[in-house]
């Protein structure tokens, strides 16, 4: 009776939407590093599904910040290659990342005012938001950012 009822009720289903995968730091940084082959060559097939529109993939906002912290302290890539990377995944069709478009207006920043790609995140997101101040101990950087309103502490 349980396998007749299943039947029933899948028969009555709408189509599956597009499968939906998130993914973590770690399937990104082999694909990025190619650093194991075997994983770099699965995780590319996952991307390639990706781009076919066979799959959908997401991902957080702390795994982006993930890579790139990851890229820079142990790879040691620059700031323009990892700006680079990053926006290869950000831009690629059928991936999706909470506050893409705000995380594609840091990369810049990120790159030609030299400083962490958290603060450039932030001074994006302040530069959105206008009249909010910043208090921050790290005027140095945040000093690059025309228009950022910084409270004196």
């Amino acid at each position: 009776m349980f396998a007749a009822r299943s039947r029933l009720r899948g028969a009555a289903r709408e189509p599956n939407p597009m499968r939906r995968i998130f993914v973590d730091t770690n399937v990104f940084l082999r694909f990025l590093t190619q650093d194991d082959l075997d994983k770099a060559e699965r995780a590319r097939r996952l991307f390639a599904s990706a781009v076919a529109g066979e799959v959908v993939v997401e991902t957080s906002l702390l795994v982006i910040a993930e890579i790139v912290w990851t890229l820079e302290s142990f790879y040691g890539l620059t700031h323009d290659e990892i700006a680079e990377q990053v926006t290869t995944i950000l831009t690629t069709p059928n991936f999706e990342c909470p506050n893409k478009e705000l995380l594609l207006e840091a990369l810049p920043a990120y790159t030609e005012h030299n400083v962490d790609f958290i603060d450039a995140y932030h001074a994006a997101f302040l530069q959105r938001r206008h009249g909010v101040s910043l208090a921050t101990f790290d005027r140095k950087h945040f000093r690059r950012f025309p228009g950022l309103d910084l409270f004196d502490l």
